[in-house]
């Protein structure tokens, strides 16, 4: 037993140095530079586009000159740095330690911001997870609460309109996904959302029509009567107006809409399309 696990030994003390050795091939040498140099290098880096060699150039900044004024500077630096080159991950961290260390600084609310865009920025079509889409709105509306007048604001807030967008769309695919299948109160719970809590979207007139069609296929009545009544009010002029009115009116869709209660819309418009 002794001698046959020598070589396993062997083995392995010969692998750990040949990974030291490639470790210390690529790890650059510490070199230390006047904050000037390796901030200004990091700038240039920034301005050709380079954006994994300015991040690691500003970190820099930061580890040879950590009480300087340029190293506050560098943190944000290297979280925007990391935002171009599409590491989100890298960046949220750089600006929760930015935040946590200058919670007063004059580009706090920058920092709030650029946060957000992190989260928005890796927002997807609607058939996927909608967590990203939760906390591109979570950190756009903070941004809104704690910095009201800023320019930063004013964006998040055109943002914050299509992020709601894509949330009701995202109810509305799981909404017509059960009334496909005839689950039909598990599509109202779904429409009424929509309907309750994103009223400014553009997907409100079609989640009237869905709870219309739902409620007529439960036998609901009334409850259909008070959809249509609600969407000619608001949507006189709408298509799906005119649908729901029809339905109510004669018990059954346009032809092109049958059988059952959905092919027209959900076949012809690609829930992806909205966005």
């Amino acid at each position: 037993m002794i001698r046959s696990s020598r070589p396993v030994a062997a083995a392995f003390a010969a692998f750990a140095l040949l990974a030291l050795a490639a470790c210390g091939e690529t790890e650059e040498p510490y070199v230390e530079k006047p904050v000037e140099e390796l901030y200004n290098n990091a700038v240039n880096a920034m301005s050709n586009s380079n954006y994994r060699r300015a991040a690691r150039l500003f970190d820099e900044v930061e580890r040879q000159h950590p009480y300087s004024v340029w190293a506050t500077r560098a943190q944000l630096q290297a979280a925007y740095a990391h935002y171009q080159s599409n590491k989100y991950d890298d960046a949220i961290v750089a600006l929760d330690r930015f935040i946590q260390l200058n919670p007063s600084h004059r580009d706090v609310a920058y920092a709030y911001y650029l946060k957000a865009l992190c989260y928005y920025e890796q927002i997807v079509d609607v058939a996927r997870d909608a967590r990203m889409t939760e906390l591109a709105l979570n950190g756009l509306q903070e941004v809104v609460r704690r910095f009201p007048d800023s320019v930063f604001a004013r964006d998040a807030r055109v943002k914050i309109d299509l992020t709601y967008d894509h949330l009701a769309g995202k109810e509305m695919e799981v909404g017509r996904f059960y009334l496909q299948r005839q689950q039909w109160l598990a599509a109202v719970n779904r429409f009424r959302t929509v309907v309750e809590k994103y009223q400014t979207t553009s997907h409100v007139p079609e989640a009237l029509h869905r709870l219309t069609e739902a409620y007529m296929a439960l036998g609901l009545v009334d409850e259909a009567r008070r959809s249509t009544a609600v969407l000619g009010h608001n949507y006189p002029g709408s298509e799906w107006y005119a649908d729901s009115y029809t339905l109510v009116g004669t018990g059954q869709l346009p032809r092109d809409e049958r059988p059952g209660v959905v092919t027209r819309t959900l076949n012809a418009l690609n829930p992806l399309s909205y966005f």
